[in-house]
């Protein structure tokens, strides 16, 4: 039998027969640790299967169950065990598809019966019979056809119609007992290997997410290495529902969408609106001091232009079209056409460069129904959008002083952050070839020379140019794409855009696309559950809460309401005729940052008795130190947010 040559990551190399099958060579391979935790193998960067026969040399890595890709794998299989199960208890149900996600899986099923939250403990019950069963998960190759006939006699309509949209000539099903699912993998070797599993929710989804396909039940579930890993992370599922900002904002009074305004419209109430108020004035300071210009563009601009852009080729199944007096127009998505039409306005120089220009722009965007989710995916936003004009030259500052800027903000609110950077999609682009590889090479040496580490993610970029991505972390340490960094080449091409330079003569400029926050309104919903809804001093809509304790302590409490009003601070009084504890108790449910109760004894010592809204107190002061102490928490590296 033929010897082959494979080699490992720590440079060691070994002979092995070919052929030989991949978990009898795990048994002899003391690199992977536990051999019990191992769960598949990559070979020259392929994953496959422990049961997989070894037919050629090279690169061996063993994937653990603990790793990302290991703990994808379990996922993968906890769903084919999930649609066991289903089928098992409702033998009716037509399987579809069953992926891994992110902190998860899902299986969409076409079922008569409506699954609902109570029929989950039957289910997990029978996926627990199934592990414990400890099935053998079996890989097999076969045609085409045999797959479509097989799949056909058991009724998968569903399957047959993805076998029909294979290319190879084989496909690979894998079987657990009687369980067989069309399916790449790779997967567990047995059942017994998934440990810990939980069930999470159902929601509808259409057939390959068209809406005019028929609508499927799409049941959720999630697995993890160990029973902790699951605890932690069925801790933080309960922590995001109590921190959901659509249930916040109803009590926070900040926000409501409405159905008789239309789907995925947001209507601001007084204190979401000061929120929004107070982070767009936060954001306009920033960028003045930097160098950045405000401009406003208006809504629709003619068909021409955004056929010029390419937008109407490339994104017009996200736009909205009017008709004004037989011209067309559209509906901006973007703010980006505006600000070079300012730039053309007229001639500029090198001097001049680079050009800032920033909007909070308003855009609209047809989103489908199915799609929208609170203030996290809506149809109208608006946008903290910049576009920096620069010659190459200045390409390089320009993308860090925008990194630089991320990093600043961040720090403001908190987050931690990861960079990835987006390469230029397959297909449906503009520009040539050596511009978009300039613009990568571009975003990458910013990144390199500031030693800020970053993902690559293939194929992702805008259409008409790569970006880094900037993904923020949460409390929760769940991710959120809020800031973007774009580089263009192509839009300064295809709109003529100019400078003369020193030689006298004219010159293309680079066009830098960014946001910082990106969408308000998503920014406000990351806010909302970042926080628990309870903002920092400096950003809430209302910062302190006056409390009289009885009907006799009003006069004073418009006295101190007044000067907290004249010192900036945002003040809300309570002289209700009600208890002192149903004041607080409210106020707290408010996230308001203070409460000062005022009583007879501060009525006589002309004193304020603050209060947190995490219920400690603080000792009785004067007024005038309590604003300072307001105004030292709204002092943020050296300046004053409020």
């Amino acid at each position: 039998m033929d010897k082959i040559e494979v080699y490992f990551k720590d440079g060691t190399t070994k002979s092995y027969p070919q052929g030989v099958l991949l978990r009898d060579l795990l048994a002899d391979d003391q690199r992977s640790g536990r051999s019990d935790e191992v769960v598949s193998a990559k070979i020259n960067g392929t994953l496959v299967d422990l049961q997989a026969p070894l037919e050629q040399g090279g690169e061996l890595e063993w994937i653990g169950l603990s790793s990302m890709q290991g703990t994808e794998i379990l996922r993968h299989s906890a769903s084919h065990v999930m649609a066991q199960a289903v089928q098992s208890l409702f033998p009716h149900a037509k399987i579809t598809i069953g992926p891994a996600i992110k902190d998860g899986f899902y299986y969409d099923f076409d079922c008569e019966r409506s699954f609902s939250p109570e029929d989950f403990h039957r289910i997990e019950d029978k996926m627990q019979e199934i592990i414990k069963k400890d099935l053998p998960i079996l890989r097999q190759e076969v045609s085409r056809e045999e797959a479509r006939q097989f799949f056909r006699k058991r009724g998968e309509i569903y399957k047959v119609e993805l076998i029909e949209e294979i290319a190879d000539s084989k496909v690979s099903l894998y079987q657990q007992g009687e369980f067989v699912d069309l399916c790449r993998g790779p997967h567990l070797p047995s059942t017994g290997m998934i440990k810990a599993f939980k069930l999470t929710g159902v929601a509808g989804a259409y057939w390959h997410g068209d809406e005019r396909n028929k609508m499927l039940q799409r049941i959720y579930g999630t697995a993890f290495p160990s029973a902790a890993a699951l605890e932690k992370h069925l801790f933080h599922l309960e922590e995001a529902r109590r921190r959901d900002h659509r249930k916040l904002g109803r009590e926070l009074d900040l926000f409501s969408i409405n159905d008789e305004a239309g789907a995925g419209l947001v209507i601001y109430h007084p204190k979401g609106a000061l929120l929004r108020t107070l982070l767009e004035d936060f954001e306009k300071r920033e960028h003045l001091k930097r160098g950045y210009q405000l401009v406003i563009g208006p809504q629709i601009l003619k068909l021409d232009l955004w056929k010029r852009s390419g937008h109407y080729d490339h994104y017009r199944e996200k736009m909205y079209f009017t008709e004004i007096e037989g011209q067309a127009y559209g509906i901006k998505p973007m703010n980006c056409l505006s600000h070079m039409l300012i730039y053309k306005s007229k001639i500029r120089s090198y001097r001049d460069l680079p050009l800032r220009y920033f909007e909070l722009g308003t855009v609209h965007r047809h989103e489908k129904s199915g799609e929208l989710h609170g203030l996290l995916r809506v149809r109208e936003f608006t946008q903290d959008d910049a576009h920096i004009l620069c010659t190459p030259d200045q390409l390089n500052e320009e993308i860090k002083g925008i990194l630089n800027l991320v990093r600043d903000v961040m720090n403001i609110f908190k987050f931690s952050y990861e960079l990835e950077v987006s390469t230029r999609p397959e297909r449906g682009t503009i520009g040539t070839d050596e511009d978009w590889e300039r613009a990568i090479q571009a975003l990458r040496s910013a990144l390199e020379e500031g030693s800020l580490p970053y993902q690559l993610n293939e194929g992702e970029g805008a259409f008409y140019g790569p970006k880094i991505d900037v993904k923020l972390k949460d409390a929760l340490e769940r991710e959120w794409q809020c800031a973007t960094i774009q580089c263009d080449f192509a839009m300064p091409e295809r709109f003529e855009l100019t400078y003369i330079g020193p030689d006298g003569e004219k010159h293309r400029p680079v066009m830098v696309h960014r946001t910082i926050l990106g969408a308000m309104e998503r920014f406000i919903g990351v806010l909302v559950e970042h926080y628990a809804g309870a903002f920092p001093t400096w950003l809430a809509p209302v910062q302190v809460a006056t409390l009289t304790v009885t009907d006799p302590q009003i006069p004073y409490a418009e006295v101190i309401s007044q000067q907290l009003r004249e010192a900036g601070i945002r003040v809300e009084k309570d002289i209700r005729n009600e208890k002192l504890g149903l004041k607080i108790r409210e106020a707290e449910l408010q996230k308001i940052p203070y409460m000062l109760v005022l009583g007879e004894r501060e009525v006589k010592q002309n004193l304020v008795a603050p209060r947190a809204r995490s219920g400690k107190a603080l000792p009785a002061m004067p007024i005038e130190e309590f604003i300072g102490l307001i105004k030292k928490e709204c002092n943020i590296g050296g300046e004053t947010y409020s």
